[in-house]
C-alpha cells in the first residue's frame, strides 16, 4: 500500500497528483452544526427549495471537477504522445501574451509617446551639438587659440627638430637605404 505524501504533487501530468475532487464533495452543512430553521423573509417552502437547489448545484460541481480532471489527464496523454513539453506550452503562452500586449491600446499609446519623446530628444541633442560646434569654431578662430596653436607648433618643431623626411642629419643611419622609417609619432 502506497502512502500519500503530506505535500500534494503539483505536476499536472503526474498520475499521483491530488485534486480537490479526490476529497469528495463539500457537505452543504458542516457536521455538528444545526440547520437554521428559516431565514427572515423566506417561507419554509422557499428555504427547502433553495436547499434542494444547493445540493443539486454542489453535485454538479463535483461532476464537473471529475470531468475536468479526466480532460486534464487526456490532455496530458495527448501532449506526451505528440512530444509537446510544458516548456513549449509556456513559450506559446508567452508569445501570445506578448502579442496581446503589443496590440493593446495602452502599449500603442506608450510606444507613440516614447517615439515622440525620442524625436524631441534627438532634435534637442542636434541643437546642442550645433551650438557646441559653433562655439568650438568660434573658439578656434579666436586670437587666444591661434596663439596656443602657434606655441604648440613651435614646441613640436623643437622636439622633432630636423627629423622630417629628407632632412635626415645622419644619412648613414640604419634604415636610410631608401626604406621609409616607421612612423612613431603619437599625434
Amino acid at each position: 500500500m502506497a502512502l500519500l505524501s503530506c505535500t500534494p504533487d503539483i505536476n499536472l501530468n503526474s498520475p499521483n497528483r491530488v485534486l480537490l475532487s479526490d476529497f469528495g464533495p463539500e457537505p452543504a452543512v458542516p457536521v455538528g452544526v444545526a440547520v437554521p430553521t428559516i431565514v427572515p423573509g423566506l417561507t419554509e417552502a422557499e428555504a427547502e427549495e433553495l436547499r434542494a437547489e444547493l445540493v443539486k448545484v454542489e453535485e454538479e460541481i463535483v461532476t464537473l471537477r471529475q470531468v475536468l480532471a479526466a480532460k486534464e489527464r487526456r490532455c496530458g496523454e495527448l501532449r506526451r504522445r505528440l512530444g509537446l513539453s510544458a516548456l513549449e506550452g509556456l513559450r506559446q503562452n508567452l508569445s501570445k501574451s506578448w502579442h496581446d500586449v503589443q496590440v493593446s491600446t495602452a502599449y500603442k499609446k506608450t510606444q507613440e509617446t516614447l517615439s515622440q519623446a525620442g524625436q524631441k530628444t534627438s532634435a534637442a541633442l542636434s541643437t546642442v551639438g550645433s551650438a557646441i560646434s559653433k562655439k568650438l569654431g568660434d573658439m578656434r578662430n579666436s586670437a587666444t587659440f591661434k596663439s596656443f596653436e602657434d606655441r604648440v607648433g613651435t614646441i613640436k618643431s623643437k622636439v622633432v627638430g630636423g627629423r622630417e623626411p629628407g632632412n635626415d642629419p645622419n644619412p648613414s643611419s640604419p634604415g636610410s637605404d631608401d626604406q621609409p622609417l616607421p612612423d612613431h609619432t603619437p599625434f
